[in-house]
């Protein structure tokens, strides 16, 4: 058993530490206000490979591991999660599901820009269509259909809570063809945000992670060719649910990150801080708080990186992915909310940073499937 990282992995470490530092810290508060969709800082991320991290450097990616992708999620995240989380989607979700599954010419037409982060010199990013507004997280309550038409299926439906909705140029859509099939009558399809019948809802206006774009996605007799279905017909259900589970590992990261930057300005502020004639570090009180904030980290960090480390050795990671994002989501809640405890009545301003990390931290326990689907998840791996 080894914990030690490699070379390579601590030099990617270190390049998100120092561009989450420098790219991402100046002007994360106004961004947060005015719900400003970081497109500078994706851009940037493109130029550094961090937006196809996984992808195969045959088909413009970095070929990098998933370890190296855990570690870049959590510095990124410890500063600005809506860019780890515009980020972890495309990584995580389109870009994985695609090189996966798609089909040689779905890759060479969609996956290299995807992986690349741009096209033509713009930016070129990907989202994942699966909520819905009657059907979060029971996946199998698909009302938007897809009508096959000879060579051609027509899409109708709204796809809710989208992230990258408004910036994404792919939609990787889940949508129902045979209702009667259930499950099995679910397909995948690449979708051009460009096609007629496509239109984009407005932003909404979120608890946390503001700046990232969150919109409803709806589709009026979207014309697909049939060459952008992903897979076998009926194999949609099967995607969406063998690509969440690497999502996981993606937002059980971002939670980690979280957690960590609330946990590393609540460590600084308790050294800087006097109460009753001393630094509040040396309150025992604080003391206690500091060793559970640490402790909780630590072990969501090693189950982020087991789940991440079985992904990369072919295991299978379902069990392993879920458990890391139900303790590292719940870790970061508590401890961001922690964290502005330490810090009293400046935690409460948004100079401080740690009030919009906890407004950050509650999303990591809803979205890519909630704590209590998590639990499904482990329960049923556990008494098979």
């Amino acid at each position: 058993m080894h914990f030690e990282l490699t070379e390579e992995q601590l030099m990617i470490q270190k390049a998100a530490r120092d561009f989450a530092k420098t790219e991402c810290l100046p002007g994360v508060i106004e961004r947060d206000e005015l719900q400003k969709f970081p497109k500078e800082q994706i851009s940037k991320l493109a130029d550094l490979g961090f937006m196809g991290m996984m992808v195969k450097p045959e088909y413009g990616g970095s070929g990098m591991d998933t370890v190296s992708y855990v570690l870049a999620m959590e510095e990124i995240s410890k500063i600005d999660a809506s860019v780890s989380v515009c980020m972890s989607v495309n990584n995580s979700l389109v870009c994985y599901g695609l090189q996966e599954y798609g089909s040689e010419g779905q890759k060479q037409k969609y996956l290299t820009p995807l992986a690349q982060g741009k096209k033509d010199g713009e930016l070129y990013i990907g989202a994942f269509l699966l909520s819905e507004p009657e059907a979060g997280s029971d996946a199998t309550s698909q009302q938007t259909t897809a009508d096959e038409k000879g060579d051609h299926y027509v899409i109708n439906g709204i796809k809710n809570w989208i992230t990258n909705g408004n910036s994404a140029s792919v939609y990787l859509v889940i949508a129902q063809t045979d209702k009667s099939k259930g499950s099995k009558g679910i397909n995948a399809f690449i979708v051009e945000k460009s096609w007629p019948g496509v239109s984009v809802g407005a932003k909404e206006n979120k608890l946390g992670i503001r700046g990232s774009d969150t919109h409803s996605i709806s589709f009026q007799d979207v014309k697909v060719p049939k060459e952008n279905r992903i897979g076998e017909d009926g194999f949609g259900f099967k995607f969406a649910m063998k690509t969440l589970a690497g999502g996981r590992i993606g937002i059980a990261a971002q939670a980690l990150g979280i957690a960590s930057g609330a946990y590393e300005l609540a460590l600084a502020y308790s050294k800087q801080r006097k109460a009753f004639g001393k630094e509040i570090m040396h309150h025992q009180a604080i003391q206690f708080k500091l060793a559970d904030m640490a402790t909780k980290i630590e072990a969501a960090r090693l189950l982020c990186l087991k789940a991440a480390w079985e992904k990369d050795n072919g295991i299978d990671y379902t069990l392993s992915s879920s458990m890391a994002k139900v303790f590292a989501s719940e870790a970061a809640m508590w401890t961001a909310t922690e964290a502005v405890q330490v810090h009293g009545g400046y935690g409460f301003v948004k100079e401080f940073h740690v009030e919009r990390l906890m407004r950050d931290a509650k999303i990591t326990q809803i979205y890519e499937g909630t704590s209590e689907v998590q639990r499904i998840v482990i329960s049923r791996s556990i008494l098979k």
